[in-house]
C-alpha cells in the first residue's frame, strides 16, 4: 500500500498544476473507489469532512496557504502498486476535468461526508473522521 502522499505525487505527475481543493478531492474518490474495486485503502491517512468537502489533514499541512499545488515533493508514485495506479487512472479519467468547486460540490451531496457532518452547521469547522466503512458502503451501492 502506498501513502497519500504517493497518490498526490502521481496524481500532480499526470496532471500537472492543480488547485490545493481539487487535489484533496481527487485523492478522497481515488481512496473510496480503492474501497469498492480493490477492497482495501488506496493509503491509511484519516479523512475528515471539513466545509468544503473532505479533506486528508496530512496532505493539507502540505500545501496549507497554496492556491495551486504544482509539485509533490514528499511522495513517490512507485510506491504504488499496479491496482493503485488503475484506480487512480480510473478516477482521473472521471473526475481528472471537473473543476474543484464542481467536486466539493459533489461531495457535499453524498452521504459519507453529510453523515460524519450530521448535525454540524453549513460552514462550521469540523474535524470528524469520514470513515473508511462508510465510504466502501457508500460507494460500493452506487
Amino acid at each position: 500500500m502506498g501513502t497519500a502522499d504517493d497518490a498526490a505525487a502521481y496524481i500532480l505527475n499526470k496532471l500537472g498544476a492543480i488547485t490545493a481543493m481539487k487535489l484533496q478531492k481527487l485523492l478522497y474518490y481515488s481512496q473510496a473507489w480503492s474501497l469498492v474495486w480493490d477492497d482495501h485503502p488506496l493509503f491509511d491517512e484519516r479523512i475528515e469532512a471539513w466545509a468544503n468537502g473532505p479533506v486528508i489533514p496530512a496532505i493539507y499541512e502540505q500545501h496549507r496557504g497554496q492556491y495551486l499545488v504544482t509539485e509533490w515533493l514528499a511522495g513517490n508514485p512507485g510506491n504504488l502498486g499496479s491496482d493503485a495506479i488503475e484506480t487512480i487512472d480510473a478516477v482521473l479519467k472521471v473526475y481528472g476535468d471537473k473543476s474543484s468547486q464542481w467536486l466539493s460540490d459533489l461531495t457535499h451531496k453524498e452521504a459519507p461526508w453529510r453523515d460524519a457532518r450530521l448535525g454540524i452547521p453549513t460552514g462550521v469547522p469540523c474535524k470528524q473522521e469520514i470513515t473508511q466503512a462508510s465510504m466502501a458502503e457508500y460507494y460500493g451501492s452506487l
